[in-house]
């Protein structure tokens, strides 16, 4: 049995982190659907591929990690650490023979190193730089994981757009429509929405400014 674990929303300054992980046979059907890196398919392709890869697997797992629990794990540990816990979780849950996973970590045998460090049982693992994009099965989860991330945002922006008339965009930190999003909230309650990673430079920033400007205007 095949896994292949990828992750969705590492960057990203809103909503949360999703790591999946699928599990099948082999990676045959995959290949006959051109499954791929979930940044190369439409949003269209994206949900339906999704669909079928549900239906296909074996099994699937997703973790889901908010906000909020992002900035309190990292007054403890690094982005890299959360990934290689929420990996685990999936792995363990799954229990491949082999697993693909997509590397977080500049150094992939590290990666794969303090994954198998926190497992039980020990599968094979396959740790690489893009391998949403070399491994088909890789593709499955980036897929799984980049639709439930588009979810959750979808939920996120339909609550919070409505209270200042503004897209919320991607939640990416470059994204113009995120930016202005922030800035606009900040400026009209004073303190972050829901949802936000506050431990992000782009929210501290965000925050040093304001306050900067406030003082400003004594």
């Amino acid at each position: 049995m095949i896994c292949g674990c990828d992750e969705a929303g590492r960057g990203p300054v809103l909503g949360p982190l999703v790591v999946a992980g699928v599990t099948l046979p082999n990676d045959k059907r995959l290949i006959e659907l051109r499954v791929k890196d979930s940044k190369k398919v439409s949003p269209k392709r994206r949900v339906r591929l999704a669909e079928k890869i549900k239906i296909m697997a074996i099994d699937y797992e997703l973790v889901v990690i908010p906000a909020k629990d992002i900035d309190d794990m990292r007054k403890v540990m690094t982005l890299n650490e959360i990934e290689v816990n929420a990996f685990s979780r999936v792995i363990k849950k799954l229990k491949p023979d082999i697993c693909y996973v997509d590397s977080a970590d500049v150094n992939e045998e590290r990666f794969k190193n303090d994954i198998l460090s926190n497992l039980s049982f020990k599968p094979e693992i396959i740790s690489k730089h893009k391998a949403d994009d070399i491994y088909p099965i890789v593709g499955a989860a980036s897929i799984l994981a980049k639709t439930r991330r588009d979810e959750e945002v979808a939920k996120i922006a339909e609550k919070l757009e409505m209270k200042i008339n503004l897209p919320l965009g991607s939640g990416y930190p470059a994204d113009p429509l995120t930016q202005k999003f922030l800035k606009v909230w900040y400026e009209k309650y004073s303190k972050l929405p829901p949802n936000i990673r506050k431990s992000w430079k782009t929210t501290q920033n965000l925050i040093k400014e304001a306050n900067t400007k406030k003082l400003d205007d004594f």
